[in-house]
């Protein structure tokens, strides 16, 4: 079925399965699923065990698997990261569609996730292909000022070369930056994960250093949010 989406708002179901009262319950199963990460459970049939308990549903689960963190990995990720006054003069690399899908969702009004870790994650789900959405210029301006006022001597996007309509992002990408005068390269590539580290949590985990630069945009350049605090 092809993907007509227009935005990267919320799905029909959001205001329901997150609505106020379900968060102290998917805020407990968060609980639950870090205490079994810490013990070094298996992610999967951990997520289903806590799933099953509480009773979530699928978006549900995504949300929880996404906000959790063993905290001896949450301990050495926030050890690592990077304050913003120390980007100044360095050189940058963003995971593209990381970055960027998080900032379209909350300027769509979607579901923006505070993780365990401190980084901001959306819901989104490309499924290979990537759509440009009424968001994703209004984004790319905002994070580009965001990274103006930090001032690091270039900016990297990568993005996955399998992604479908990764050829035409990097245009726009290379559009607003030129429109900007912005110090940005795109690179199309096989796989970011082993070049740089940026959004992801697996990726966390094996960076030197990363900039929480999502939550950075978002905190700092969108007005009204809908941010669930797992």
């Amino acid at each position: 079925m092809p993907d007509t989406r227009t935005h990267r708002g919320p799905h029909p179901e959001d205001h329901r399965l997150f609505a106020d009262e379900a968060v102290p319950r998917l805020r407990a199963a968060v609980d639950d699923l870090c205490w079994l990460l810490d013990r070094e459970y298996a992610p999967d049939s951990s997520l289903k065990l806590v799933g099953d308990r509480y009773a979530l549903l699928r978006r549900q689960r995504v949300a929880v698997a996404r906000s959790a963190c063993a905290g001896v990995r949450r301990q050495a990720r926030q050890a690592r990261m990077v304050e913003p006054d120390e980007v100044a003069g360095q050189p940058l690399w963003l995971d593209g569609y990381n970055v960027l899908t998080t900032v379209e969702a909350a300027l769509a009004g979607g579901v923006v996730l505070a993780a365990r870790d401190d980084a901001y994650r959306d819901m989104a789900s490309m499924h290979g292909s990537y759509r440009k959405v009424a968001e994703t210029r209004p984004a790319l301006e905002r994070i580009g000022r965001v990274l103006d006022r930090l001032g690091p001597s270039e900016c990297v996007w990568y993005l996955d070369r399998p992604v479908s309509n990764s050829g035409r992002l990097r245009t726009i990408i290379l559009d607003v930056a030129h429109t900007a005068k912005l110090p940005w390269r795109v690179e199309l590539v096989a796989d970011p994960d082993p070049i740089l580290a940026a959004a992801d949590s697996a990726v966390l985990d094996a960076c030197r250093r990363w900039l929480n630069l999502a939550r950075i945009v978002v905190k700092a350049e969108v007005s009204t949010l809908w941010l669930v605090e797992l």
